[in-house]
């Protein structure tokens, strides 16, 4: 008799198929593209950048697995991980109906909900680029327009600004630490943008969490 699988178990079985068949397919694009175009890179170029770039992204890679699998749960964190746009996207969503659900990520619910979320928002964002590519010709001049420029640029803020006043007011202590310091990391260091929110989101959980420990040993929480 075949062994009834858990929910969770069915979760790391289906989420270790699909990330491997993700992997299969990013990595068979660009060799199908060769192979079609008969266009090959240079071997050496290639090598050389690789090795200046893959170690800091299997860093990443790693931090990102010990950051996202607690706030997201299995579910949540391979769904997110097939889909892609973490930070900016999925990881709000997922917390954000959490919160509505008052259920943490770490129990049954807060799978369930987490992994939903997640689903629910990928299925949009699928929906709007679909969309975004069929109406691209007309709307072009509404969204070119310098007078929404402005709130185009303020989007991603103004949702992770919500979402920060909620944290932030339910333990106003333990957010002092991490906010400081990537209020001093964005303004003296240059060369972080919006583009390196996927990097510094592991650097500030782990920060938190480090701070997080100390205050609880000295009795601050």
């Amino acid at each position: 008799m075949k062994k009834q699988l858990t929910y969770l178990e069915s979760v790391h079985r289906d989420g270790k198929i699909w990330g491997l068949v993700l992997c299969a397919l990013i990595l068979l694009f660009p060799l199908v593209a060769s192979l079609i175009f008969g266009a090959y890179p240079e071997w050496s170029p290639l090598l050389q950048g690789l090795i200046a770039t893959l170690p800091m992204y299997w860093a990443v890679g790693i931090i990102e697995i010990f950051t996202y699998v607690p706030m997201l749960g299995a579910g949540g964190t391979y769904l997110s991980f097939v889909t892609g746009n973490i930070s900016n996207l999925k990881l709000p969503c997922a917390v954000d109906a959490m919160e509505r659900a008052e259920v943490k990520a770490s129990s049954e619910e807060g799978e369930i909900i987490s992994t939903i979320a997640i689903a629910v928002s990928s299925i949009v964002t699928t929906v709007i680029v679909v969309l975004g590519v069929v109406l691209i010709v007309p709307l072009t001049p509404i969204l070119e327009a310098p007078a929404l420029q402005p709130a185009f640029d303020m989007i991603l803020p103004a949702l992770f600004g919500g979402l920060a006043v909620v944290f932030v007011s339910k333990n106003l202590k333990l957010s002092i630490a991490p906010i400081i310091l990537m209020l001093i990391l964005f303004i003296f260091v240059p060369a972080l943008n919006e583009s390196t929110v996927g990097i510094m989101v592991p650097v500030g959980v782990i920060f938190t969490v480090a701070v997080a420990r100390i205050m609880y040993k000295k009795g601050l929480l």
